[in-house]
């Protein structure tokens, strides 16, 4: 009888823990933010996250920007639209975000404007 209480509070405990530590992910945001096309298969299999308003944007956490700018790119020569990116980011990212402005201004320079939105990561 006692193993069966040991069980049922380690069970119990176990899915309490997995509830406090639930986080968005990526394809949450997408849900929330885009409310355009979502998971776009392009002709090569790849899939742009949200097509709208003429973008074709990448979403993508903060610390993963270079991707996210090389795959915004991309999306836009194979789709013909516009390159768009939403950058997820959170108190600790500041580091990646200075990169990624720094990389952007010098894109634009060359004439290579690529649009930015920015959602903040939830924390719950």
């Amino acid at each position: 009888m006692n193993i069966y209480v040991y069980i049922l509070t380690g069970l119990l405990f176990y899915s309490v823990s997995l509830f406090a530590e639930a986080k968005w992910l990526e394809k949450d945001y997408q849900a929330h933010w885009c409310k355009g096309e979502v998971e776009v298969v392009l002709e090569d299999k790849s899939r742009v996250d949200c097509i709208q308003d003429g973008y074709a944007i990448e979403i993508d956490w903060a610390k993963k920007w270079a991707e996210a700018i090389s795959q915004s790119l991309f999306y836009s020569v194979k789709t013909g639209l516009k390159p768009g990116i939403l950058l997820i980011y959170g108190p600790d990212d500041w580091r990646h975000l200075i990169r990624f402005w720094t990389v952007r201004g010098h894109l634009k320079q060359q004439g290579i404007d690529v649009r930015v939105w920015a959602i903040r990561r939830r924390e719950e």
